[in-house]
């Protein structure tokens, strides 16, 4: 039996909605929610993490947390990871905290794309938070 015309044109159920991103766009580049680990015993990128007030990007350096070594070392994993240039990320804030926003200047729906890749790449799928 056909729907009734009322749910034609209703969207399909919704599991079919993407899952929450860490990033979002922001004036002329983009912002990153990265909970950074230092020092660990290598640098890497290991997915999204589903916190309660919202997903972010799981990230280790092996700098210490002083002088902001970490927070330098994060902007150059993140601009390796992307393959950006290292000019064009920044920590905007929680410069002394471990969550913190990344900004990644350039062309915002490419940079979300190159995100997007990344992490399918990968095969990060978010996880609960610990």
């Amino acid at each position: 039996m056909p729907k009734p015309a009322r749910f034609a044109n209703r969207d399909p159920a919704p599991e079919a909605a993407s899952a929450p991103r860490c990033w979002r766009l922001a004036g002329p580049g983009v912002r990153l929610r990265v909970r950074l680990t230092p020092k660990s015993s290598r640098d890497a990128i290991e997915g999204v993490a589903l916190a309660p007030d919202g997903p972010y990007l799981k990230a280790r350096v092996r700098a210490l947390p002083a002088d902001g070594e970490a927070n330098a070392a994060l902007a150059r994993l993140i601009a390796t990871w992307l393959g950006v240039p290292k000019a064009s990320v920044a920590i905007g804030a929680g410069g002394k905290s471990r969550l913190k926003l990344v900004e990644i200047a350039g062309e915002p729906s490419q940079i979300g794309a190159l995100i997007e890749a990344r992490l399918a790449d990968a095969g990060k799928r978010p996880t609960p938070a610990p």
